[in-house]
């Protein structure tokens, strides 16, 4: 359950207890927005699409799920390729969302996890451009046999710091993975950046320069809020 000040004071902020926190790569910890727009653009066009159509459909799915969607057999397995290697083509240009190193530098290495809808190469590379350490678990798209908005990937991560999944706190920055969390059954989950708006994310927020890692949880200035708490959040000074 999370924590609220009393109703005035200025000094507010929203707490999250959790023993680990799971964090989406794109969007939250990295900003790929015009990484990811001038891949799937360059290949929408390469094969007869609207770019305008398939860009909002991309975020928070992998791959292979949207060119699934897009693209009929045979020529499933050679689009699928070359989105992958455009995409890591792409990824040095991507830069890490701000307050994400900060963030992840104070969460002890036990009790942080990724889990991203991205495949293992783009993934690490992504972080590496931005300079995002590692993660000790890493759930990526080619761990999982269903993708977000399916459970699979956030459960696997919170299996994987040893945690029952009510003890994490996501953040997440795409409906499927607001989803995928809550059918994880999360503690609480953390939208991060304007497309959260459009999800139930807990508490939405512009970037992660205003959350702290307490020891026991997470700590929200709400000077960073993009929307509010809902009525179930509590809030601490």
């Amino acid at each position: 359950m999370m924590s609220q000040p009393p109703s005035g004071d200025e000094s507010t902020a929203v707490t999250i207890p959790a023993a680990g926190v799971l964090f989406d790569c794109d969007g939250v910890l990295v900003d790929s927005d015009a990484s990811v727009l001038s891949a799937w653009s360059r290949w929408s066009i390469a094969h007869g699409l609207d770019p305008e159509t398939v860009g909002p459909m991309v975020h928070g799915r992998r791959a292979a799920d949207t060119v699934a969607l897009l693209i009929d057999e045979p020529g499933r397995a050679e689009a699928f390729d070359a989105i992958n290697t455009m995409e890591v083509d792409s990824a040095a240009t991507v830069t890490a969302i701000p307050g994400a190193l900060d963030l992840v530098n104070s969460i002890p290495g036990k009790q942080w996890a990724v889990v991203t809808s991205g495949n293992r190469i783009l993934a690490a590379a992504r972080l590496a451009a931005a300079g995002i350490p590692q993660a000790g678990v890493a759930i990526t798209a080619d761990d999982v046999t269903d993708g977000k908005p399916h459970p699979e990937g956030y459960r696997a991560a919170a299996a994987g710091l040893s945690l029952d999944p009510a003890l994490t706190v996501v953040l997440e920055d795409a409906n499927s993975g607001v989803l995928a969390a809550r059918s994880a059954g999360v503690g609480a989950v953390i939208g991060v950046g304007e497309r959260a708006l459009e999800t139930d994310a807990d508490v939405v927020v512009t970037d992660l320069r205003g959350i702290s890692w307490t020891g026991q949880g997470l700590r929200i200035s709400t000077d960073g809020l993009l929307r509010g708490p809902h009525s179930a959040v509590d809030r601490d000074g």
